[in-house]
């Protein structure tokens, strides 16, 4: 009798592995280009969270497909439809930026292909886009952060903001901010327009000195926000600056050196202030495979991309229904994620804190967390 219970649980054990499959993740990122930064350390999370929970409930594998976008539009809509078509990927995670990720969802919306974006801030990207979901904040949202703080804990009255007039992002977040900065009282005494890959701010710092304004708005990222602030100290144009989650890297400082010294930002996420118990044991596994607890905002944003992801495949019947995954992706409810507590509604919005950051030292400090 024992022989024939052993025989029987051999068989089922070797059933469980004969059925187990490989499902595939795609996730498009800018591995290279000059949003490389942002892409490396995001997917970091995105694969760490991989090797912390590397299987679906019933046993099937999760396999990473990474294509590197350069953070570039065309090759974006290249690499969804490679992971798609190619693949067979039963979901995506990425693009990382608005822009990019609007191309990411213009093609899978229409092959009815889940996206979770881990950082995409723009209001109207998943606006009328059924298969579009993130797990970041909005701009309107941390828009009106950066204005509140600015004028009621700051009391800080005018301002000139620096758009990148080609980011979405850029203009979302500049538009959310001045509503709600005027909303509060403000004033906006000039609004000016660069665009990306601009190296010269000398025109720019000088027209911001002439203005006069308690602070400066820089709703863009890190490469030209760090020239304008080395540039704006080279003429003695010293004033509060604050940008969103753009500049959230130690890039930015590394850049921008002594010149964003006391410099304030928008952020998803703080090691030093872990909001979950999932926040520590990733944290504790994090600095346990690196030897560093420092964990960035945007890995943090990688790994709950992938977790709520891989939460909505177990709970479907078939892990490989991009449909249902979908579904349940918007069901998302007081999910306990690395970078947070995550609540998604039915268009794929995520309802979550942001966090205030300031350079101090040469490192990102955090000062305080504002809920929704």
């Amino acid at each position: 009798m024992r022989k024939l219970v052993v025989l029987a649980s051999s068989v089922a054990i070797l059933a469980s592995v004969s059925f187990a499959k490989e499902v595939k993740l795609g996730v498009v990122m800018p591995m290279s280009g000059p949003l490389a930064a942002y892409g490396q350390t995001c997917n970091e999370g995105v694969e760490f969270a991989n090797t912390l929970a590397p299987t679906l409930k019933n046993g099937d594998t999760i396999k990473l497909v990474l294509v590197d976008n350069k953070g570039d539009k065309v090759e974006t809509a290249t690499a969804t439809t490679r992971l798609i078509s190619s693949d067979k990927v039963v979901g995506i995670i990425g693009a990382l930026t608005s822009t990019n990720t609007a191309q990411v969802i213009a093609i899978t919306d229409k092959k009815q292909i889940p996206v979770i974006s881990p950082v995409a801030t723009n209001d109207k990207l998943t606006e009328q886009k059924e298969f579009a979901n993130r797990v970041c904040f909005t701009d309107s949202f941390q828009g009106a952060v950066v204005a509140n703080y600015a004028t009621k804990d700051l009391k800080l009255k005018t301002a000139v903001v620096v758009v990148d007039q080609a980011q979405v992002y850029s203009l979302g977040l500049a538009k959310a901010f001045t509503e709600a900065f005027k909303k509060a009282g403000g004033t906006i005494v000039k609004e000016i327009k660069v665009s990306s890959g601009d190296k010269d701010f000398k025109a720019v710092v000088s027209q911001i000195k002439t203005a006069n304004p308690d602070m400066i708005f820089l709703p863009m990222y890190h490469p030209e926000v760090s020239m304008i602030t080395r540039q704006a100290k080279q003429i003695g144009l010293v004033k509060p600056m604050f940008s969103g989650d753009g500049v959230a890297n130690q890039t930015f400082i590394d850049l921008g050196g002594d010149s964003v010294e006391g410099y304030m930002f928008t952020d998803f996420f703080d090691y030093s202030a872990p909001p979950t118990q999932k926040s520590k044991d990733f944290i504790a596994a994090y600095e346990k495979k690196t030897g560093k607890k420092e964990v960035n905002s945007f890995t943090a944003l990688g790994a709950d991309s992938y977790n709520v992801m891989v939460n909505a495949m177990n709970n479907c019947a078939n892990p490989e229904d991009s449909v249902c995954i979908n579904n349940e992706i918007k069901k998302t409810v007081a999910f306990e994620g690395v970078s947070g507590v995550i609540n998604i509604d039915k268009n794929g919005n995520a309802t979550r804190s942001a966090v205030i950051k300031v350079i101090k030292d040469g490192k990102a400090v955090f000062k305080s967390t504002v809920n929704p």
